[in-house]
């Protein structure tokens, strides 16, 4: 006999949340920065236990719920295969020269009077290149408020300007995980949700410099730039540096531009990084491998992908920039996209979100309060679960199918994951990305979250379009728009 399915109450639904939220509080407290690295997925894995045994409760059967689990996973899978070949991508052309070629160019940017649009700059473009915000805060940031410390300029425009230049190249790059995620919840594909938000995001971006620009003309100093100018010829000293060592990053341009697959794109850009190595990098790999024959050379670049690239230049901090990528190094985050997708697939299973997001849904009458809604739903989450993972999962599993009710195209829920749910994690102390923030650039986020433009012109320029139907999509091209 068939078991009677009972419908949740709000408390039901509130109960996994608000376990959760104590979970990841507590690691945060307990874990700090290091929380992402297994404490938090512990939460995800407890929480979703809670869940089940409300399901139970409700008399869903162990099968119904393990079916929603797969189900939910397999949203993801495309995701997180192409977040393995970006850890192999980031391992070839750390090694080939790319990205070292591309910092010292972006080097050469800095002026003391235009210091802060330069390094909003600067860090975009590292960040682009690699995919990852923490990454390029951590090394070319922390090189940057050192300047900015000899120079006198003031701290928290300075870490402003780099957290404002780390997110917009994170969020605009086919290899952060983040850009990955967000699309994958929507069911949209990658470069197609990369396009959509350059209409908020760039304009955020050229706003946050300009600002930058007028803060900085003001900003006077003769400190000579000595400091980055030996990070440039320690470059020189440990990679061939030249134009044509981008060939790999303009290939892989193209192919996004072009709209060709993101996971046969990605994972051929890190085969060509490989080559690019082996072909104008042979004295860094030979001296990893320990020999110049072809063989022992292939054997590094094999490692490169799998296990990533490890640097030597006499420098810690340039150590730290050029050394990474590999499979291996994303690990972690599969991990903890697994955890969070499970505890999201069975909330949406056993009907606890549903249960949760009607509500909200009662006041949410236009698209453009849909769209608000979901990005302070974002900000919530990011307040209240302290993981920019979980402000782009939770909300998505929320609110997928009330935009394809809207007949709104996926990238309308993909772009205001991301314009809300990565962006803000920044701004929040004891989110994991506030923290990690103020421990790397030692500025608190309650002091460089007003400098961090982009972070928050972001989210706002999003709301504005929301209301005036601005490069808001449809499914169907015959669709009456509903009211703004």
């Amino acid at each position: 006999m068939t078991k009677t399915i009972k419908q949740p109450s709000l408390l039901q639904a509130l109960i996994p949340l608000l376990a959760l939220i104590v979970m990841l509080a507590s690691s945060v407290y307990f874990f700090g920065q290091d929380s992402s690295y297994g404490p938090n997925q512990i939460a995800l894995w407890v929480a979703s236990g809670i869940a089940i045994i409300v399901g139970f409760r409700n008399g869903f059967s162990w099968e119904q719920i393990e079916e929603g689990i797969t189900e939910g996973i397999s949203v993801a899978l495309g995701a997180m295969l192409i977040i393995l070949a970006v850890g192999s991508l980031i391992g070839t052309w750390l090694l080939s020269g790319t990205v070292p070629t591309l910092i010292y160019y972006g080097l050469e940017l800095l002026n003391p009077s235009l210091f802060y649009a330069a390094s909003c700059i600067i860090c975009g473009l590292v960040a682009l290149s690699i995919g990852s915000s923490w990454t390029t805060a951590a090394t070319i940031g922390v090189a940057l408020m050192g300047v900015a410390s000899g120079m006198g300029l003031e701290p928290a425009i300075a870490a402003g300007a780099i957290v404002s230049g780390s997110y917009f190249g994170d969020k605009m790059s086919p290899l952060s995980d983040t850009t990955n995620l967000a699309p994958a919840v929507s069911g949209t594909d990658l470069f197609s949700h990369i396009r959509y938000m350059g209409y908020t995001a760039g304009p955020a971006f050229v706003i946050s410099v300009v600002i930058f620009l007028f803060l900085g003309l003001n900003a006077d100093s003769n400190v000579s730039l000595a400091r980055l100018e030996q990070m440039q010829q320690q470059l020189q000293g440990a990679f061939n540096i030249g134009w044509e060592m981008l060939v790999p990053l303009f290939v892989l341009l193209y192919l996004a531009a072009t709209r060709k697959p993101a996971l046969p794109t990605v994972f051929f850009g890190a085969l060509l990084g490989g080559f690019w190595a082996l072909l104008f990098q042979p004295d860094v790999v030979s001296q990893m491998a320990g020999d110049t024959s072809l063989l022992s050379g292939i054997k590094v670049v094999w490692l490169a992908m799998s296990d990533g690239t490890v640097v030597s230049t006499g420098s810690t901090n340039l150590d730290s920039l050029l050394s990474g990528g590999g499979m291996v190094s994303m690990l972690n985050t599969l991990w903890l996209i697994l955890s969070a997708m499970t505890f999201g697939a069975i909330m949406e299973k056993l009907g606890l979100l549903k249960r949760f997001i009607q509500g909200m849904l009662t006041w949410a009458k236009s698209v453009g309060s849909l769209i608000t809604g979901t990005i302070f739903t974002c900000f919530g989450a990011n307040v209240l679960t302290a993981d920019q993972y979980m402000a782009i999962v939770l909300p998505g599993r929320m609110f997928k199918e009330e935009y394809e009710r809207r007949n709104l195209d996926p990238r309308v829920l993909s772009r205001t994951l991301e314009d809300s749910g990565t962006l803000t994690s920044a701004l929040i102390p004891w989110n994991t990305c506030g923290a990690y923030m103020f421990s790397v650039l030692a500025v608190s986020p309650f002091e460089y979250g007003i400098y961090a433009f982009f972070n928050y012109l972001t989210p706002l320029i999003a709301i504005v379009f929301a209301y005036t139907g601005w490069t808001i999509l449809y499914l169907k091209p015959n669709h009456e728009t509903q009211t703004q």
